[in-house]
């Protein structure tokens, strides 16, 4: 089922109101926020990607670039939410009288579905394994390479500012069962990407997953979901909290 007209897949989208939608979606401080952080996403992106692959530390190799970690995946995604939620606040003053109820539901699917369960994960997933032991995620060698305010805005910062997009407007979030079948998909298609990578060229993207035995593999990959998806389940309890005044109502 569709929202109004818009018949979107893995959709059965809840409505905010077009009264509290459009009041949120038209803040100075959401639009403000929203390009203050394309243009930080964007600058991420920027350093990440002129790093010089001569200079790499061991522990980094070159197959598949950056687009290999998790990490650089993220900042990708978030520029990408953020860049998409620049163009939902901006659509009016370059198309007049346009329903814009579709771009909308995209922008809190992105959000909803990848953008804070992904961007929650990896800060919750390094922290972890880094306080455990950071050779096992974040080798020393890497030092020389990222600064540390370069290592906190990959894995530390993306989390509060992801909370502070929850505060400012609130997210239609589709039907459990559909939003978690999409993550799900997401989840078997980084792993699998993984996967590939180890049997192309024989090295594990990150040194944990060498210390373990194929059954190790499994459980560490199934625990991996898990969080994601409670992550996702949070971020929905975090949307209802907030914005219970506009709650949204599944049809």
């Amino acid at each position: 089922m569709g929202f109004g007209n818009c018949n979107l897949p893995f959709s059965h989208y809840s409505a905010l109101s077009s009264t509290s939608r459009g009041t949120m979606n038209g803040t100075i401080w959401s639009k403000a926020y929203h390009i203050a952080m394309i243009a930080w996403y964007t600058f991420l992106f920027t350093i990440l990607l002129l790093v010089n692959p001569d200079d790499l530390p061991d522990g980094l190799f070159l197959y598949g670039g950056p687009w290999k970690y998790l990490t650089f995946l993220n900042l990708v995604l978030q520029m990408v939410f953020f860049g998409f939620a620049v163009v939902v606040d901006l659509q009016h003053l370059f198309v007049k009288g346009k329903d814009f109820k579709r771009l909308n539901l995209y922008k809190d699917l992105l959000y909803s579905v990848m953008a804070f369960p992904v961007g929650a994960f990896v800060v919750a997933i390094f922290w972890i394994i880094f306080t455990y032991d950071r050779e096992l995620v974040y080798p020393n060698s890497i030092d020389e390479l990222f600064p540390p305010w370069l290592n906190h805005s990959m894995h530390t910062i993306v989390l509060p500012l992801l909370l502070l997009e929850s505060l400012l407007q609130p997210h239609a979030y589709p039907k459990r069962k559909n939003g978690l079948a999409i993550l799900g998909l997401i989840s078997v298609a980084y792993v699998s990407w993984v996967c590939w990578i180890y049997f192309a060229v024989g090295i594990w993207v990150y040194p944990l997953l060498g210390k373990l035995s194929p059954l190790g593999l499994a459980a560490l990959f199934s625990v991996s979901v898990g969080l994601v998806i409670s992550l996702f389940l949070l971020g929905e309890a975090l949307n209802s909290y907030v914005w219970g005044e506009y709650k949204m109502k599944r049809k």
